[in-house]
């Protein structure tokens, strides 16, 4: 919404280098539960379950489902890691958490690292969809005894750069996808693993076959020059710790998408941590069993002459070799091919959105120049930062040719190191703070010491499985190094060049300086607003035409003006703490630098607010209940239409918590007359041909029916009404919706 943001100024009569901005630093949120919180989470972690077990079969031999089960309880570990930084810092991720322990160099490192994890997540994804896709439209042609195969890495490739394509769009207009969006696929997901869960092991009973996958013996695991990179004809693959360690790095992608956790942390409904911790068992647990169980039985039902035909579609080859009718088969093999298109799909979308927050997050900190984060003209997206991440995400799909089994292994480099790096900080700080909400289990106290066993352990260990991956994926440590590197440089370069700018910028004084003024909340004490104030919602500096209308109609002795811009808190960078430079950023310095020069033009005072948050509805109408605003004014949004605008609006007033005050909302637009909605209870704009109805009623009982003079027309709408509230409750629903129908003019 691009005229729904938020910032706080007085300007009465001062200079403008006085002006003040309130900005309220409880972030207006919308609530989730944690079971909405689990679903955006799995959204991204569940989907692995549809290519790990191949891509670890195919680096590792046929004991790779232990491997991966030992991934999965080893992720209840790296659970712990993130609840214990979130419980430190409310809002952290591994740039923070990183840069408060070991440095912002390398907070810089670390947060490369983990950019090169989301810009892998949507190749992946993307691609693995495509080959599920492209090998279920062969199996087709051959029921259907059509001569006509396609090439499924092909296929896969050109499908993820359509998908890429698809929500590299979506997000330069901002639209993203909601959480009840991931929940409903969760859903679907959930049946389709219930469908398996039961028909496996009913398969096996009417097999009369139930044999393990040969256990992780060092004669077991087969390693090749491919997954033994640097490590292949050195002793090191013939220890067996050693080479449990190499197996463990080729399974470990399992368990990516634990940082959306995190990101997900500052939205998750009260009590917090003791739902984070819900969340987080809830994730584990049901990759535990998805993901895991799917392996196993995959290597169980599959025959081994067989599996590797459908490595990179391992629950497309499942669903076609469980017992039953083929027809039946493939119809499953169908529907799990839909599932797996659209939970793969949304993890595309997930690691724009994700890479996109990380990066404002950076530049906020001043790590990128204001060029990366310049807003797009028309829907007022970071769509440079957006563009770049689709195009990396681009080159990725074209120079991998569909190689769902190469993208894995690149993808693990990203995944590790992040792990790895956010586990060192937060031992780090383990002895550097002492406010955490959580602690990771096992820990030993010494006198006043206390020494952080389990934590310890698993940093010890994710670094092993680091430097592991490093000695044993040519193609990903070479892919992985150099962009980590390339992003790492631009970092540095650009931190260097936005300091020497801030330097000119403090010489030149070209925008307007803005004393701020941080409050707790915003109500009528702090941002100095009468009650029945005019709330204005600006965004675009280059959009102010409702803005200058409100200045020139309202009539200050009655009403007072408050302009306010929301500022955007992602569900990618809902886990940081926003320092003041973040709240009041260039942005909403040159935003606010525009409307003092509008009001003083017309000499009328105004007052500034910027309300941080991660839905702009919200916020609006929190922050005009809050000041007992008589008025909402919005401009038009280029991402919906007026009407949707004001329904969005409309739904969420009807989430504030009772007593909700009524106000009404005015969107402004410069071509067309303004559009005016009633939020709350209100009397209602009759048409005048229901008027004339009302008063010719009202006309008939007064006189043929002899009710007289105590009759007013009140009481016959009161009636009305009533009769209305018993009719929907009765047989006679269908019809009243029929004729309300009739009377709703179509859009």
């Amino acid at each position: 919404m691009e005229d729904s943001s938020t910032a706080s100024a007085n300007l009465q009569g001062r200079s403008p280098s006085s002006a003040k901005v309130v900005v309220a630093t409880t972030v207006a949120l919308s609530f989730i539960s944690f079971w909405r919180g689990a679903s955006i989470v799995l959204s991204d972690l569940a989907s692995t379950m549809f290519y790990v077990g191949g891509i670890a079969e195919q680096a590792i031999g046929e004991s790779a489902p232990w491997f991966v089960l030992a991934v999965l309880l080893f992720g209840f570990a790296i659970r712990s890691i993130y609840l214990e930084s979130c419980g430190m810092f409310v809002r952290g991720g591994v740039y923070v958490v990183v840069r408060d322990s070991m440095g912002p160099r390398m907070a810089k490192l670390s947060v490369s690292a983990l950019v090169v994890d989301y810009i892998l997540t949507g190749p992946i994804s993307s691609v693995s969809a495509g080959q599920y896709l492209g090998r279920l439209i062969n199996e087709l042609f051959e029921f259907g005894h059509l001569h006509y195969h396609l090439d499924p890495n092909l296929f896969a490739m050109f499908f993820g750069v359509s998908v890429t394509c698809y929500f590299w769009r979506q997000n330069i207009k901002g639209i993203h996808e909601s959480s009840s969006k991931a929940l409903r696929i969760m859903q679907v997901t959930t049946v389709m693993v219930a469908m398996l869960l039961l028909w496996c092991p009913l398969t096996l009973l009417l097999q009369k076959k139930f044999s393990l996958p040969p256990l992780p013996t060092l004669p077991n695991v087969k390693f090749d020059s491919t997954s033994l990179g640097w490590l292949e004809g050195t002793f090191w693959p013939t220890i067996w710790p050693a080479a449990l360690v190499i197996g463990f790095g080729h399974t470990l992608l399992a368990m990516s998408g634990f940082e959306t956790l995190a990101q997900v942390y500052r939205e998750i409904a009260y009590p917090k941590m003791k739902n984070l911790k819900i969340t987080a068992n809830i994730v584990c647990t049901y990759a535990l069993l998805a993901t895991g169980l799917v392996s196993f039985y995959a290597v169980m039902i599959i025959p081994d002459a067989e599996r590797s035909k459908y490595y990179d579609n391992l629950i497309g080859g499942l669903s076609m070799n469980l017992a039953g009718p083929d027809l039946l088969k493939l119809g499953f093999h169908v529907f799990v091919v839909i599932v797996g298109a659209m939970i793969l799909s949304g993890a595309v979308n997930t690691s724009i959105i994700g890479a996109n927050g990380i990066l404002n997050r950076v530049a906020e900190d001043g790590v990128l120049t204001p060029w990366f984060r310049k807003p797009q003209k028309r829907f007022g997206t970071t769509s440079r930062l957006i563009s770049l991440i689709a195009i990396a995400q681009l080159l990725t799909i074209v120079a991998s040719r569909g190689d769902v089994y190469l993208l894995g292994e690149a993808y693990a480099f990203g995944v590790v190191w992040s792990f790895a790096l956010k586990g060192l900080g937060v031992l780090a700080l383990r002895f550097q703070r002492h406010d955490q909400e959580y602690k990771f289990p096992a820990n030993i106290r010494i006198g006043k010491m206390e020494i952080p066993i389990g934590l310890a352990v698993t940093t010890m260990m994710l670094l092993l499985v680091a430097i592991a991956n490093l000695l044993t994926k040519k193609v990903a440590t070479v892919y992985g190094v150099s962009l980590t590197i390339v992003l790492f440089l631009v970092f540095t370069i650009s931190e260097r060049m936005n300091a020497r700018a801030r330097k000119s910028a403090e010489k030149g004084h070209v925008l307007e300086e803005f004393n701020l003024e941080h409050q707790p909340e915003v109500d009528e004490a702090n941002v100095h607003a009468r009650p029945g104030s005019v709330l204005v919602a600006i965004r675009d500096f280059n959009s102010m035409d409702h803005l200058k209308r409100v200045l020139e109609k309202t009539n200050l002795r009655r009403h007072d003006i408050v302009v306010m811009t929301v500022r955007p808190v992602t569900a990618s960078a809902g886990e940081y703490a926003l320092s003041e430079s973040q709240l009041f950023s260039d942005y909403e310095q040159e935003l606010f630098t525009r409307v003092v020069a509008l009001a003083e033009k017309e000499g009328k005072p105004v007052e500034l607010l910027v309300v941080p948050s991660n839905d702009p509805f919200i916020a609006l109408v929190q922050t005009a209940q809050n000041l007992k605003a008589s008025k909402l004014v919005t401009g038009v949004s280029r991402t919906m239409t007026s009407e949707e605008l004001a329904r969005r609006i409309g739904l969420a007033w009807e989430q504030l918590p009772e007593p909700r005050q009524a106000f009404s909302l005015e969107i402004i637009a410069p071509d067309r007359p303004p559009s005016y909605v009633n939020l709350g209870p209100h009397p209602p704009r009759l048409w005048p041909e229901d008027v004339d109805r009302l008063h010719d009623i009202w006309l008939r009982l007064t006189s043929a029916e002899g009710f007289g003079s105590n009759l007013h027309h009140r009481d016959v709408v009161g009636a009305a009404l009533r009769a209305l509230e018993r009719d929907l409750d009765s047989p006679r629903r269908t019809d009243v919706l029929d004729e309300i129908r009739k009377q709703t003019p179509k859009n």
